[in-house]
Formats: structure tokens, sequence, C-alpha cells
């Protein structure tokens, strides 16, 4: 059942987009009759059959979606430089498809300077907060660039938080990488 859930949620993140990993195996759950499940999949089984699924039904517009994707990215983290970007999200772990967008993190003592740039950038923006779900309390600047190619979402950490951050995920693949790393993604 674990693994039927998984592959069912993957089909809906693929096909849908809207759903976020926790939505989406509920909802399989549900679709496949074990609305209790407590067999749900972990994000690392589901990224899984995500990745089968796109690699079957979706291989050619995932690749070429996860190019632009990375194009994207590195330059946002070029112009971003100097608050110290960091790739994050399906665009750094392979399973981006039609529906995502660019995950930055970015670690600054000077998130005025950043609002400062993004005003003198030619796309428009949203400013909001982000509250991470293991940080009871914590709030940290949210902008999602409106850039035409995908959205560009972008977090601001103190500079010092980074070193408190888990560098990476459970499979031992890394959480966040930097502009070199970023560049160097195939």
């Amino acid at each position: 059942m674990r693994w039927r859930i998984a592959h069912a949620a993957a089909r809906l993140l693929a096909e849908d987009g809207s759903l976020d990993y926790g939505s989406a195996k509920r909802k399989a759950a549900r679709q496949l009759g074990a609305p209790d499940s407590r067999n749900l999949p972990d994000n690392l089984e589901i990224e899984d059959a995500l990745r089968s699924y796109r690699a079957l039904y979706q291989a050619d517009e995932t690749r070429t979606q996860l190019a632009l994707l990375r194009q994207v990215a590195v330059e946002y983290m070029e112009r971003l430089a100097d608050f110290d970007p960091h790739l994050t999200g399906p665009v750094l772990n392979g399973t981006a498809g039609r529906h995502a967008g660019v995950h930055l993190q970015l670690f600054t003592e000077q998130p005025k300077e950043l609002e400062f740039l993004l005003m003198r950038l030619p796309v428009s923006y949203e400013a909001g907060e982000f509250r991470p779900p293991d940080a009871s309390g914590r709030v940290f600047p949210r902008f999602v660039l409106d850039d035409p190619r995908a959205p560009v979402e972008l977090i601001v950490y103190p500079a010092a938080e980074l070193r408190s951050m888990k560098r990476l995920q459970a499979d031992g693949s890394p959480r966040r990488v930097r502009l070199p790393q970023a560049k160097t993604l195939s």
C-alpha cells in the first residue's frame, strides 16, 4: 500500500503541480481507499516515485523544463551573489516539472539592500513572510519574483542561520548548493 500511495501521489504531483508532498500523499491514500493509512510514504519515497513517473511519462518535457529552470536559477544566483544565494528544492534535486519554480535561500545581514536590488530588477515581485514548520515563532522575509519563465522564490535568512541548518537530506544528497555547484548541475 505504501508503494501504491507513493506512486499515486507522484502522479498527482506531476500532473497537477498545485499540491505539496503531504497533501498529495493524503489525497492519493483517499483515492486508493486507505484514508487513515498509517503506511503513508515519506517524502523521499515520493520523490523517487516522482522521478520514475517523470522518466516514464514526461521525460522530454521534464528534461527541457529542468534545464530551463536551472538556467534561470543560475542567472538569479549571479544577480544576487552579494546575498550568498543557495539553490534548493525540486530544481536542485531534479524533480522539477512544468509547474515548478526556482527556490533560492539567501543569507545576509543586509535584507534592505536586497529589497533595493529587487526594486531595480525588470520583474515584479511580491513580498511576504516564511514561517518554517520546524522553527516555531520564527519568521523570515519571502519574495516571489514574477519571471515570465518561472516564479522565483527567495527566502532571506540571517547569515549566521546557515551554520545551524542541516546540510544533507536523509538520503545523503545536499539540501542546498551555492552558485559554483549550481552551474555544474546537469
